[in-house]
Order: C-alpha cells, then sequence, then structure tokens
C-alpha cells in the first residue's frame, strides 16, 4: 500500500462531527436500537436495519431474521425522545411520528452461505468451529491508530466528536436551554511535521428558539462549547470560529434535512483520516464484517501503536461473501514504524483472527451494545467500554518485536 502521510509536511486538515439530533444519526440509533433489542432476545439473530426520517416520518425497513419479537414503533419513539424531540413546536415529536415498517427476511442465499462457511462446505469430517461463520458479504474493511491523542485517535475528529457532545450536554442540563437537538460541528487542525500544532478553525451548527439573537448564540458557544473543549494552547488569534455562519438556524432535524442509515460513515471512524471500505455500521448483526472486520481492525491497529511499532498505522482487510478467511490482509505505518511493516503485518496475522466468528467470539459481538456507539464515534470512545478499544495485546506484541 503506498504511503500518503508526509510527516516532513506541514498541512491543514479538517473533521466534522453531528449531535444524536441529526437526522442521520437519528437513523443510525434507531436502527442500532432495533438491533440491541433483537439481541438481547435472539442473540444468532440476523439483521440489517435501515432507517429513514423526514417530516413526521419515520420508516423503519430491510431483512430481519429472528425467532423474537420486538415492538419496533416504541423503539423508534424512545430514540426520537431521548435525542430530545419531545416538543410539538420542533415539527418532530416523537408521541406523534408517523412509523411505517417493511421487513423481510434475509435471503436463504446469504444467510446458507454465512451459516456454512465454504471452508465447512468443501470440508469432510471434524471442522473448525471458527471456519463455520461465512463472512456477510464482500468488501474491504480498515482500521486506524495513530498517538496523535490519548485516544490513539486523530486530533481533528477528536475535537469534532467532544464539540458535539458538549453541545449535547449544555442543552440538556439547561445551561443553554435555548438549543434543540440538532446540531454540527467541524475543526480544521494545522500540522507541522505531522504532529498538530493548533486549531486554526472551528465550525459549530447550534440548532436554536427563534426567540434568541446571534450575538448570544455566538458568545454562549465560544465560551461554553468551544473554550470548555479545545485545549487553550491549540488555540490562538489567528483561529476562525464559525458559529451558526448561515444565521438562524431554528428549523432543524428531519424537518430541514431527510436522514438515513449510513451517511455519515466517516463521523463514525476517523474523520477522513484514513481510507474507508465504504460500508456503515449501524443496523448490522456482527455477521456482517463491514461493521465486526472494522471493529477487529481497529483492535489490532490500536494494539500495535500502543506497544510502540508504529506511531501511525492502517490495517485493511478484505472478504468475499460465503467464506470465513480473509481474502487480504496488509498494513500501513507511512514511514512511523519502529520495526519493518512486514514484521508488523506478521505479527498482526499471529494474534488477531479475522475469521468471522472469531472476530465475533473475541470481542463478544452478539450481545446489545450497539445503540451507544450510534453517535460520537465508533472509536476512540474512553466514556464506553467497547472491547475493541482494549490494549491488552500491547505487551507482548511489543516483547515479540524485541522493543
Amino acid at each position: 500500500m503506498s504511503s500518503s502521510f508526509d510527516t516532513t509536511a506541514s498541512y491543514f486538515f479538517a473533521s466534522e462531527s453531528v449531535t444524536e439530533g441529526h437526522p442521520d444519526k437519528l437513523c443510525d440509533q434507531i436502527s442500532d436500537a432495533v438491533l440491541d433489542n433483537i439481541l438481547a432476545q435472539d442473540p444468532s439473530a440476523r439483521v440489517a436495519c435501515e432507517v429513514a426520517v423526514t417530516l413526521g416520518l419515520v420508516v423503519v425497513l430491510g431483512e430481519i431474521t429472528t425467532e423474537c419479537y420486538v415492538e419496533i414503533p416504541e423503539i423508534v419513539r424512545n430514540v426520537v425522545r431521548d435525542a430530545g424531540y419531545t416538543r410539538p413546536e420542533y415539527g418532530f415529536e416523537y408521541q406523534t411520528l408517523g412509523i411505517l415498517t417493511s421487513i423481510k427476511q434475509q435471503s436463504p442465499d446469504i444467510s446458507d452461505g454465512v451459516s456454512q462457511a465454504m471452508e465447512v462446505r468443501q470440508k469432510a469430517g471434524e471442522v473448525d468451529e471458527l471456519d463455520r461463520t461465512g463472512a456477510g458479504d464482500q468488501g474491504m474493511m480498515f482500521g486506524f491508530a495513530c498517538t496523535e491523542t490519548p485516544e490513539l485517535m486523530p486530533f481533528p475528529i477528536t475535537l469534532a466528536h467532544k464539540l458535539c457532545q458538549r453541545l449535547a450536554q449544555v442543552r440538556k442540563d439547561k445551561t443553554l436551554p435555548y438549543l434543540r437537538p440538532d446540531g454540527k460541528s467541524q475543526v480544521t487542525v494545522e500540522y507541522d511535521c505531522g504532529i498538530p500544532k493548533r486549531v486554526d478553525a472551528v465550525v459549530i451548527g447550534a440548532q436554536h428558539e427563534p426567540d434568541v439573537d446571534h450575538d448570544t448564540i455566538e458568545r454562549d458557544i465560544q465560551e461554553q462549547v468551544i473554550e470548555a473543549v479545545i485545549p487553550p494552547d491549540m488555540l490562538d488569534d489567528r483561529t476562525n470560529c464559525y458559529i451558526n455562519s448561515a444565521g438562524r438556524f431554528v428549523i432543524g432535524g428531519p424537518v430541514s434535512d431527510t436522514g438515513f442509515t449510513g451517511r455519515k460513515i466517516l463521523v463514525d471512524t476517523y474523520g477522513g483520516a484514513c481510507r474507508h471500505g465504504g460500508g456503515c455500521f449501524s443496523g448490522k448483526d456482527p455477521t456482517k464484517v463491514d461493521r465486526s472486520a472494522s471493529y477487529m481492525a481497529r483492535y489490532a491497529a490500536k494494539n500495535i501503536v500502543a506497544a510502540g511499532l508504529a506511531d501511525r498505522i492502517e490495517v485493511q482487510v478484505s472478504y468475499t461473501i460465503g467464506v470465513a478467511c480473509p481474502l487480504s490482509l496488509s498494513v500501513e505505518t507511512f514511514g512511523t514504524g519502529k520495526v519493518p511493516d512486514k514484521a508488523i503485518l506478521e505479527l498482526i496475522k499471529k494474534h488477531f483472527d479475522f475469521r468471522p466468528e472469531a472476530i465475533i467470539r473475541y470481542l463478544g459481538l452478539r450481545r446489545p451494545i450497539y445503540r451507544q456507539t450510534a453517535v460520537y464515534g465508533h472509536f476512540g470512545r474512553d466514556d464506553l467500554d467497547l472491547p475493541w478499544e482494549r490494549t491488552d495485546k500491547a505487551g507482548i506484541l511489543r516483547a515479540e518485536a524485541g522493543l
């Protein structure tokens, strides 16, 4: 894999995040809430749940095969309520929503290939249990880690998430009682020789009540959100802050924009700091390698960086449907490796099993842990206990690398 990261260069890089009231993020949360409710009763269920929202309407659709029953309209209303859409004047309110569902079972052709991988179909006699589950689709997935933050995440996406979390916090605790649920952030960081040097620009879009003037919003967001999140030494007199730069932001959420599951894939991952295979996570059970293999790739990447084997690493894995073993596994350390990339790749192959059933069992993915990941990122979450964020293999990786 060719390097696209120059540790000698100075450059600017931006990432964005959105709050739980953003229409696309509402959809992700509903998809994962449906998944969690099903997995709580039926850990082996096959779920591919998609959601669309618009003015006064939520549509839930997809392929679900399960032995249990869940009340989807109730799940939808609970998510919308928790996101903050609790008042009719918002134009989108949890008690008065129209909810449509169109659910069918997973295709038996896909189901058969997932339930009995090619390795099992072609083998007679005793079978390795970890070969039993085939990948739920073809595709390529990426994992990433770097030394820019304590969470081993890129600095811009970490700041963007924390700004949106703070925006939601000051709305919920009434520090800024005039805020409404929808909101966005964007952070541009200036790098010097690959190291974050300063924050060059901050963008905040905060939905608000109609009777609040723009100057008040600008002052409050600057003091209560931006300055509360971004380290003072990263702000200077050249930092530009854009707060509701279009002017008023009264109409928001599904009233102003339609939302769909899976439209914020860079918000969910690394903010564009590494490549992306294109598949989203939310609403998918762990046989879908778009989700589970991305988690495993992050787990491997984070442990490599935590072990000190590289300052920055991107791990790629690829699959074909119905086959357990990955088609390829590769790494790129962008010139930051302390040992050769080939040696790092061999360590990953030895200590991280990328067969879907191995991932599911090792990370404990057949349980209801997903709704909490549907906002503010799936990675670098020090506020959540996520198995793919552990660095429990760092010690042995470092020892075997001879460092």
